[in-house]
């Protein structure tokens, strides 16, 4: 197992060169590639095992305390989507009656899905037999978002209104409103995937557009935390409750809810314009 250690900004060059040698082996036998497409058109990357820095630092700029610093290990590699699920992607499995009259292009973020209804198109895509998938478990999001790197948001310890998508809110965030629009995008809302620069492992918008789902509930972390590293199996969340993590940021707030130790939650129920999510493709 490869450790994606925090020293001296070399573990995003070591987690890069793990996939350019594609060294991970399943069960002792070919390599695993470093991408994969499904028949949906759904791209995915592969995220390697290792440990890193989960939480912020107590001096990180717009830090709130349920950001507990800790080491977290992941002890098994997976895929990762590349993209939000689009509208597209929603539709070819749910079909067009779920959205009733919601318009949207192809290539949108799908948003207005609750936890719930990201289950049952979990559910339906795996009937397909096309492989196994589910949601990222929150240690696994924000690994794949902080890409080997131990700054504030993936692609360094600042973003701008060129590099994500957020602030993009005419009537109370506006920072980045006159940004979007020079970009030929539309006020209020998500961009379409790939608008903008993706993070040295080739995933788009971890950093802002909508605030993604993920597998757990929500719950501060536990009080050791810090002193015990935790495991990919081993989720410091509740096995219920009512709320669902949901990590990314998006277009209407601001930058600081972007960075990657950034935690948010609501009940699983519940639908936002704000809120899509990306999907997790398991090793076979």
């Amino acid at each position: 197992m490869f450790n994606i250690l925090k020293s001296n900004g070399k573990s995003a060059i070591l987690l890069l060169m793990v996939f350019v040698s594609g060294l991970f082996l399943p069960s002792g036998s070919r390599a695993l590639e470093k991408t994969i497409t499904n028949s949906l058109g759904m791209d995915f990357v592969l995220m390697p095992a290792g440990t890193f820095t989960m939480g912020s630092p107590t001096d990180e700029p717009g830090r709130e305390r349920d950001e507990v610093i800790h080491t977290e290990k992941i002890t098994k590699p997976f895929y990762l989507q590349t993209t939000e699920v689009t509208v597209k992607q929603w539709r070819d499995i749910m079909g067009k009656p779920f959205f009733g009259g919601k318009k949207g292009s192809p290539d949108m973020p799908v948003v207005r899905v609750s936890w719930q209804d990201c289950i049952k198109f979990i559910k339906k895509l795996n009937a397909r037999n096309e492989g196994i998938y589910r949601l990222p478990t929150e240690a696994e999001w924000e690994y794949a978002c902080r890409a080997g790197n131990d700054t504030e948001y993936g692609i360094g310890n600042d973003i701008n209104c060129n590099s994500a998508m957020y602030a993009n809110n005419t009537l109370k965030n506006p920072g980045c409103v006159d940004a979007v629009k020079s970009k030929g995008l539309p006020t209020d809302q998500p961009a379409p995937v790939k608008s903008y620069a993706p993070n040295a492992l080739g995933l788009y918008d971890m950093n802002g557009n909508v605030w993604e789902w993920t597998q757990d509930w929500y719950r501060p972390y536990k009080p050791d935390v810090a002193l015990t590293p935790q495991s990919q199996g081993e989720s410091p969340s509740l096995e219920s409750g009512t709320n669902k993590v949901r990590r990314g940021g998006s277009w209407y707030g601001t930058g600081s809810r972007c960075r990657c130790a950034n935690r948010n939650y609501s009940h699983f129920a519940n639908r936002y314009q704000t809120t899509g999510f990306r999907l997790v493709r398991e090793i076979e």
